[in-house]
């Protein structure tokens, strides 16, 4: 049962089939979408473990209709800062969460990019819906955060900085995020850590 007033939640972020395993595709994505499905049946209790109440779990996807200047133009290669190949468009294969990670485990998505770059799930909303991820948090009277997903460098890490300037108290499992590149990863997480997010290590 989802306790909805546990003033805990877990964000996913992004894992999605571009960032595991197609056009940006991160050397950890696979085996890191293994372990976000892992820790989640265990947080639902969907493995015999009986849990009396857990908090909700909502997840982020890149949902890319027109998000002008995102993708690299056509014939020219991306900096991979500011402009990438075309990924997550939205409604593709490519945007649609990673077979490794079962939709099932989290409890609402929020889409986010549509239109524009969106890095952080700050700036997502309700699929379908107006409703942005820091008022539904605010809804169910959030306020600590646990977050997973892809890319540390980039979504993850802006995810929690915002969630940090929010307010939130931030926690952020290292082993279950995948960054693009190794020192991107490791810069990312220290800049957390400064910033006052808690660091899970092990």
């Amino acid at each position: 049962m989802v306790n909805t007033h546990s003033k805990k939640a877990i964000i996913v972020v992004d894992v999605q089939n571009d960032f595991v395993d197609g056009s940006l595709g991160t050397a950890r994505g696979v085996d890191v979408a293994r372990g976000i499905n892992a820790w989640l049946r265990k947080v639902v209790g969907v493995d015999g473990e009986a849990v009396a109440s857990r908090p909700p779990i909502v997840g982020t996807l890149d949902w890319h209709i027109n998000p002008k200047g995102h993708f690299a133009p056509e014939g020219e290669e991306p900096d991979y800062k500011n402009t990438w190949p075309v990924h997550c468009v939205a409604d593709t294969h490519g945007a649609q969460v990673c077979a490794e990670l079962n939709p099932e485990l989290v409890d609402v998505w929020f889409h986010k990019g549509e239109y524009t770059a969106a890095y952080s799930g700050f700036e997502g909303h309700l699929a379908g819906e107006e409703q942005t991820l820091q008022q539904w948090l605010n809804s169910h009277e959030v306020e600590n955060v646990t977050i997973v997903g892809i890319a540390t460098d980039f979504c993850v890490r802006a995810t929690a900085l915002d969630a940090l300037n929010a307010g939130f108290h931030v926690r952020v499992i290292e082993q279950l995020c995948s960054a693009v590149t190794e020192q991107g990863g490791k810069s990312a997480i220290q800049e957390l850590e400064d910033a006052g997010a808690e660091i899970i290590r092990d």
